[in-house]
C-alpha cells in the first residue's frame, strides 16, 4: 500500500450532497492521494445519491463509521433511531448501500507522510459517539487516548460538526467539520494534511441554489425546515459548544 502525501479530511457529511460535490471539485480535494471522510456520510435529505458519490470516487476514498451511519444499519434491522434523519436514510438506502455501511471500519489507522501513523475516527476512536471537543480538558483527553499507541501522534475525528485543531500533551488533533451540517460558518468545512501540516480549509456555497437543490431533489419529509435549520447554520458554535459540553464529562 503506498504512503499517502496528501490526505483531504472532510466529516460529517449528512446526506448534503449539492455541498458535498462542491468540496469535491476544490483542486486540492481532486489532487488529493486520499479523502477520508470520519463517519455521519447519509443521514440527511439525499443519502443514497451521497453515498454513490463518495463511493465513485473509488480507491481514492477511505470512509469511516461515524454514528449516524450505526445507526441506519441498526433501524435497517429492525432498531429504532431518535434521529428522523437515520430513519430515512435506512428507508432510502439500496440493500448493497446498507452492506457498505454496515462493513465500515472504526477506528482506522493509516500511515501518512509527514506525519507517520494517523488515526481517523468518529467520536473517538473508542466510541463513535463520544464527544471531545476544543475546550475539553486535558486530563479528559488523557482518558480518551489512554489505549492509543505512542506511536500515533494524530488523531482525526469529527462529530461535533466544529472545526478546530489543537495540541493534546504533543499530540496533534485534527476535526475537519462538517460539509453537511455546520455548526458556526455556513458551507462546506474540511482540512488538508500535507508535508506533516494542517489547513482547515472553507468551500463557499450559494446557500439558496443548495437550499432550494435539495428541497427539489430530496423526499425527505419537510426537507424545507431541514435545510433551513442545518444548511443555513441555524446554530452556532457557541451554541452547540454548549449543549456538546456537558457530555465531555466537564
Amino acid at each position: 500500500m503506498t504512503t499517502p502525501v496528501t490526505v483531504a479530511l472532510l466529516s460529517d457529511t449528512h446526506g448534503v450532497l449539492p455541498v458535498l460535490e462542491a468540496v469535491l471539485t476544490e483542486p486540492e480535494v481532486r489532487a488529493a492521494d486520499l479523502v477520508v471522510v470520519t463517519g455521519d456520510l447519509v443521514s440527511g435529505p439525499m443519502p443514497v445519491e451521497t453515498l454513490d458519490t463518495l463511493t465513485a470516487l473509488g480507491d481514492q476514498v477511505l470512509l469511516v463509521r461515524g454514528n449516524a451511519d450505526r445507526e441506519v444499519v441498526e433501524v435497517s434491522r429492525g432498531g429504532e433511531s431518535p434521529r428522523a434523519e437515520s430513519a430515512f436514510a435506512a428507508r432510502s438506502l439500496r440493500p448493497d448501500q446498507l452492506d457498505l455501511l454496515a462493513s465500515l471500519p472504526h477506528p482506522v489507522v493509516r500511515s501518512l507522510d509527514g506525519f507517520g501513523d494517523v488515526l481517523f475516527c468518529h467520536g473517538s476512536q473508542r466510541d463513535d459517539d463520544e464527544v471531545v471537543l476544543v475546550d475539553t480538558r486535558l486530563d479528559r483527553w488523557a482518558e480518551v487516548f489512554a489505549d492509543v499507541p505512542d506511536a500515533v501522534r494524530t488523531v482525526c475525528c469529527g462529530h461535533t460538526h466544529m472545526p478546530f485543531v489543537r495540541l493534546v500533551d504533543r499530540r496533534l488533533v485534527v476535526n475537519p467539520g462538517s460539509v453537511g451540517m455546520p455548526y458556526g460558518r455556513v458551507g462546506g468545512a474540511w482540512a488538508l494534511l500535507r508535508d506533516g501540516q494542517v489547513s482547515l480549509r472553507h468551500t463557499d456555497i450559494d446557500v439558496d441554489a443548495v437550499c432550494e437543490r435539495v428541497v427539489a431533489e430530496s423526499t425527505y419529509p419537510d426537507a424545507r425546515a431541514w435545510v433551513d435549520e442545518y444548511v443555513r447554520g441555524e446554530h452556532s458554535d457557541a451554541v452547540a459548544l454548549t449543549v456538546f459540553g456537558p457530555r465531555d464529562g466537564r
